[in-house]
């Protein structure tokens, strides 16, 4: 059993599952008396990290399955709003058009009126910006 998910990369070195694995890494002596103490410590040591590793494995599990609902919740919230602006950003330039056109049509039916509309325009601006 691996602490590490299959998907992730780790430079952690994995915990010892068996005994065996500790004998062949070095970290147990193979024979003697202090190597049945080694080994039993080992064999502790081993057993606790893997029970860690489990009820952590089962926690983040817990986790992710309480989060799934909120998650896909605000998946759609984003999707709405998305698609609520859009649809906010389509009507404000068909009305920019409109005015536009709107604007066109005056000026083309009342060409004086305008010409003298900007020039009064322009003289106010020029007042305000001294």
């Amino acid at each position: 059993m691996s602490t590490t998910p299959n998907n992730e990369k780790s430079d952690k070195a994995v915990p010892f599952t068996t005994t065996e694995d500790a004998v062949k890494a070095g970290h147990v002596p193979a024979n003697g008396t202090s190597a049945t103490t080694s080994a039993a410590s080992s064999t502790a040591g081993v057993d606790l990290v893997n029970r860690v590793a489990e009820k952590a494995h089962a926690t983040i599990d817990r986790l992710a399955t309480q989060a799934t609902p909120a998650v896909q919740h605000l998946q759609k919230s984003l999707e709405d709003t998305n698609e609520l602006l859009h649809e906010r950003a389509d009507r404000l330039r068909t009305t920019g058009n409109e005015w536009c056109d709107g604007l066109r049509t005056s000026v083309r039916e009342h060409p004086l009126a305008a010409i003298g509309t900007a020039l009064a325009v322009g003289l106010l601006i020029a007042r305000l910006t001294r």
